[in-house]
C-alpha cells in the first residue's frame, strides 16, 4: 500500500506525533496544531472551515488504523483505504485494518468473540493486530484478558518454551505462503503449575486483494498435553524397537537403550545386568539370590562425571534389589533423606547431582527369567513420571531384554567359536631355520574362521599358507579345522602349491556336497560354505618361491633393501567350484633376506595395495626385526578400525648355507652308482655323520641312482641337504614314479625300494615342470653339529 494515503500517526496513549499532508488537507488542522494533541480532541473541535471540510470527511469505516514498528516504539498508523475520495462513504468495513465486506462482519466477529480456539492475528511483522476472546494462555494473559496483548510482538505475546524457533515458522508462512498444521508445542510452565503443557498450533498467512502478505493468523489450542503425550510415547518406542538390538553385544546393546531413552523418555538411564549374562550363561530364574552380582553395562546422563562400571550385589532394601526379587516395576518419588539412599550412596549422589525428583525402576526379564535391572531418573525442566510412564518403561525394558538375550546366545556360541578357532591355530608354530615368521592376528568381534600355517616340506622348502572360512560361528571355526588337517595331510604328500589348492578345492567340494545333504530343518544346511586360500612354497636351495592363490589378494614381497614389490600371481577360481578350472602357479626368484606378506582380503585396500594408506609401513629393510614391523602394523590397524577379521602372515627368507648342499651330476650309465656313493661318502665324513646313517644313506643313494639309471631319463642328479634332516635327492626327467613291490622269495629284484621305505623316515616323489625328484629323509646321525 503506497505510504502517500497514510494521515497521521498516534502512539499508544491517543496522541498523535506524525501529522502528514492528507490530515491537514481531510481535517483542516496543520501539523503544527495537531502533533502532541489527543486524537480524540482534534476530532471533537472544528478547525478554521471546518464545516466545509467536515462535509468532505470520509466514512470512519474508510479509515484503516493498524499498528506499526517505529524505532523501538510501537505506534497506530491511521491511513485512507485506497480507492475512498473525501466525503465518499463506503459499504466496506475495517476490522483491524483489513477490508471485510459487511456481511462477513457478523461471522468474524462471532469466530473471534466465541472461537474455543485461541486466534492471534499477526501483521507482516509479527506484531499483534487483535486476538480472541479465548486467546489465554498467553504469557502473563489469562483467557478474557488478551486485549492487552495488540502491539507486542509474537514473542513477547506466546507462551511457548522456543518462542524464537516459532517465530521462524511464522516468518516462513508469510513468505512462502505454505500453512504449518497442527505443530506440537511445549508452552511454559505456569508459576507454581504442577506440570508443563503442550499446545497444537496452526499458522496460516493472511493476504491483501493483491495477494501481497500482510499478516499471518496463529490458531492454537493450549492443552493437548495427553494427545501429545500418547505420540511421545509411542514415538519413544518405536525409536527403542528401531535403534536397540543392532549389535549382538550385551553391553552395546544396553549402550544403545540408554542412547534411545536419554533424554526422549529420562534425564539420567542407569542399566545394570547379572554378571552372569553379561558372560553369556544362562540367567537365574526370579527370584535371585540377594547377593547376586550386577555389572553396570551402561549409563548415560549429564551428572558430570559418570560412576564407574563395577560389579556389585544390590543393597537390600531399596526399590532396585525389590524389583531383582519380584520383577515388578515400580515408581519411586524421591525424598531426600531417604532411609534407602542411605543404604546405597552410590544412587543418592547420582540423584543429588541429577536433580532428579522422580524415578521408575523396571526389570530386564524373559519367561521368569532375570537378566537385570534398569532405573529412569527425571529431573529439572522435565515432568515427574506417571503411571502411564510405568507401562512405557516396561515395554522399553521387555524389548531391551529380548535384545540382550538374544545378544547373550550370541556371546556364548562366539565364545565357543573363539576357543575353538584358538586352539585350531598353530598355538607355538614350528621354527624353521630358513623362514622367519610374524603373524598378525586382528579377531572380529562378530567372529571369524581364519587361519595360517608354516609347514616344513622335504628338502628343508617351506609352506606359507594363510587361508579364510566366510561366516561366523562354531561351523565356520569347524570347517576352519577341517580344512587346515587336509591341507596338512596334503602337504605331506609333497605336491606343488596348485596341486594341493586343487586337492584342497576337491575336500571342500565334498563338504558341500555333505551340507546339502542335511535336512532342511538343519540351519547348516542353508549356510554357505566360502573358503579362499593361498599357498607359497619357498625353496632356501634355488631361493625361488612357488605361490598359488584362491580368493585371497594378492601378496606384496619387500626386497632386502626396502623396496615394496606387488608379485603377478594369477587368481585362481574359488575354492569348491564346479568348473574344475586350474589354479595357476607362479615362480619368482627372491634373495636371502626378501619379506612376504600375505593376508585376508580385509587388508587389500588399506596394506597390500600400491595407494593403500598402511602400504609405506612397509617399506623397511631386512636390518628392520619383523616383530617390530608387525606391532607398528597392529598399532596402525588399530587406529584405522578394519571391518572383519584380519590375519597377516609376514616371512623373511633365508638361504641354506651353501657347506650343506651337496650337488652331483650322474652319467646315465652303470657308473652313475658308483659315483654316486663315493660323493656320498666323502661328503658325510666332512659333516661327521655317525657310520650307521653313513651306512644307510650309501644304500638308499645307490637304489635311488639304480633305478634311475634304469627307467629314468637323463639328465641325472644327486642332492645331499644336511638340515634339521638329512635328506637325499635323485632328479631326473622322466615321467614315471618308483613304487614299492612285495618280490617273491626266487625274485632277484623289487625289494630296493621296500628296504628304502624301512630304512627312512620317510620317502616320496616330487613333480616339477620337466622332471621329478625321488627322496628319503633319515635323522641326520651326525656327532657333531653341520658346520
Amino acid at each position: 500500500m503506497p505510504n502517500d494515503d497514510v494521515l497521521a500517526l498516534v502512539d499508544e496513549g491517543g496522541r498523535v506525533v506524525e501529522w502528514r499532508r492528507p490530515a491537514e488537507e481531510l481535517f483542516g488542522w496543520s501539523a503544527e496544531q495537531a502533533v502532541g494533541r489527543s486524537v480524540t480532541a482534534l476530532l471533537r473541535e472544528p478547525a478554521t472551515d471546518g464545516e466545509q471540510r467536515r462535509e468532505r470527511l470520509p466514512d470512519t469505516s474508510a479509515i484503516q488504523v493498524k499498528p506499526v514498528l517505529h524505532g523501538t516504539s510501537v505506534l497506530w498508523q491511521v491511513r485512507a483505504a485506497q480507492g475512498t475520495a473525501p466525503g465518499q462513504n463506503t459499504p466496506e468495513h475495517k476490522v483491524s485494518g483489513w477490508d471485510v465486506p459487511g456481511q462477513d462482519l457478523s461471522i468474524l466477529e462471532a469466530v473471534f468473540a466465541h472461537s474455543p480456539v485461541g486466534l492471534l492475528v499477526l501483521d507482516d511483522r509479527l506484531r499483534v493486530v487483535r486476538t480472541s476472546s479465548a486467546a489465554g494462555g498467553l504469557r502473563d494473559t489469562p483467557a478474557g484478558q488478551a486485549g492487552h496483548l495488540p502491539g507486542r510482538h509474537f514473542t513477547e505475546a506466546c507462551a511457548f518454551e522456543d518462542a524464537e524457533e516459532e517465530a521462524v515458522v511464522a516468518r516462513r508462512v508469510l513468505g512462502s505462503g505454505k500453512p504449518e498444521v497442527n505443530r506440537t508445542v511445549r508452552v511454559l510452565r505456569a508459576p507454581g503449575g504442577p506440570r508443563s503443557r503442550t499446545a497444537s498450533v496452526s499458522y496460516f498467512r493472511l493476504a491483501d486483494s493483491h495477494g501481497d502478505a500482510i499478516g499471518v493468523v496463529v490458531a492454537y489450542t493450549v492443552d493437548v498435553t495427553e494427545r501429545a503425550n500418547a505420540q511421545h510415547r509411542l514415538a519413544l518406542l518405536e525409536a527403542v524397537r528401531t535403534r536397540v538390538g543392532h549389535r549382538l553385544n550385551v553391553m552395546h546393546v544396553c549402550q544403545e537403550l540408554v542412547e534411545a531413552v536419554v533424554p526422549a523418555f529420562a534425564d539420567v538411564a542407569d542399566v545394570e545386568v547379572i554378571e552372569d549374562v553379561v558372560r553369556g550363561e544362562d540367567p537365574p530364574p526370579s527370584p535371585v539370590q540377594p547377593d547376586l552380582p550386577l555389572r553396570r553395562a551402561a549409563f548415560r546422563g549429564d551428572i558430570g562425571s559418570h560412576p564407574a562400571a563395577v560389579v556389585r550385589p544390590l543393597p537390600a532394601g531399596t526399590p532396585f534389589s525389590h524389583v531383582l526379587s519380584d520383577l515388578r516395576p515400580r515408581l519411586v518419588p524421591l525424598e531426600k533423606n531417604s532411609s534407602w539412599q542411605a543404604a546405597d550412596p552410590e544412587r543418592a549422589d547420582i540423584i543429588e547431582r541429577s536433580g532428579a525428583h522422580s524415578l521408575i525402576v523396571a526389570p530386564l526379564a524373559m519367561h521368569g527369567q532375570t537378566l537385570g535391572v534398569v532405573s529412569f531418573y527425571r529431573g529439572r525442566q522435565q515432568d515427574p513420571f506417571e503411571q502411564d510412564d510405568i507401562t512405557v518403561a516396561c515395554a522399553v525394558c521387555a524389548h531391551a531384554a529380548l535384545c540382550i538375550n538374544n545378544a547373550r546366545l550370541f556371546m556364548r556360541e562366539w565364545m565357543i567359536a573363539s576357543t575353538v578357532q584358538r586352539r585350531l591355530l598353530p598355538q607355538h608354530p614350528a621354527a624353521q631355520a630358513t623362514v622367519e615368521i610374524a603373524p598378525l592376528h586382528h579377531a572380529d568381534p562378530q567372529g571369524g574362521s581364519a587361519w595360517f600355517d608354516t609347514i616344513a616340506l622335504p628338502g628343508a622348502r617351506t609352506a606359507l599358507i594363510v587361508g579364510n572360512v566366510a561366516g561366523q560361528g562354531i561351523s565356520a571355526a569347524v570347517t576352519m579345522g577341517l580344512l587346515r588337517t587336509a591341507l596338512h595331510t596334503l602337504a605331506a604328500l609333497d605336491l606343488e602349491p596348485d596341486e594341493l589348492l586343487a586337492r584342497l578345492s576337491d575336500t571342500t567340494a565334498r563338504l558341500v556336497a555333505a551340507r546339502a545333504s542335511l535336512p532342511p530343518t538343519d540351519p547348516l544346511n542353508r549356510e554357505p560354505l566360502t573358503a579362499s586360500c593361498i599357498i607359497a612354497i619357498h625353496d632356501p636351495v634355488d631361493l625361488t618361491c612357488t605361490i598359488a592363490r584362491s580368493g585371497l589378494p594378492e601378496p606384496v614381497v619387500i626386497l632386502p633393501g626396502g623396496t615394496p614389490a606387488d608379485l603377478s600371481v594369477p587368481p585362481g577360481p574359488p575354492l569348491a567350484e564346479a568348473d574344475n578350472a586350474p589354479f595357476p602357479a607362479t615362480t619368482v626368484s627372491i634373495p636371502e633376506g626378501t619379506t612376504l606378506a600375505m593376508g585376508t582380503a580385509t587388508l587389500a585396500d588399506q596394506l597390500l595395495a600400491p595407494s593403500g594408506p598402511l602400504r609405506p609401513l612397509l617399506h623397511r629393510t631386512s636390518a628392520t626385526p619383523l616383530p617390530h614391523i608387525r606391532d607398528t602394523l597392529a598399532d596402525a590397524l588399530t587406529h584405522n578400525h578394519p571391518t572383519g577379521e584380519t590375519l597377516l602372515l609376514l616371512a623373511r627368507t633365508k638361504a641354506l648355507p651353501a657347506d650343506q648342499v651337496l650337488t652331483c651330476d650322474l652319467p646315465a650309465d652303470p657308473e652313475a652308482a658308483p659315483i654316486a656313493r663315493a660323493a656320498t661318502r666323502r661328503q658325510l665324513n666332512a659333516w661327521k655323520v655317525d657310520e650307521e646313517t653313513a651306512f644307510t644313506t650309501e644304500l638308499i643313494v645307490s637304489e635311488f641312482v639304480g633305478n634311475a639309471v634304469r627307467y629314468g631319463t637323463p639328465p641325472l642328479r644327486l642332492r645331499l641337504l644336511h638340515h634339521q634332516k638329512l635328506t637325499c635327492e635323485v632328479t631326473d626327467t622322466a615321467a614315471s614314479a618308483p613304487q614299492v613291490k612285495h618280490a617273491r622269495t626266487i625274485d632277484e629284484t623289487g625289494r630296493g625300494l621296500h628296504i628304502v621305505a624301512t630304512l627312512a623316515d620317510q620317502w616320496g616323489t616330487r613333480y616339477q615342470p620337466q622332471r621329478k625328484t625321488v627322496w628319503a629323509e633319515q635323522p641326520t646321525g651326525a656327532s657333531a653339529a653341520p658346520p
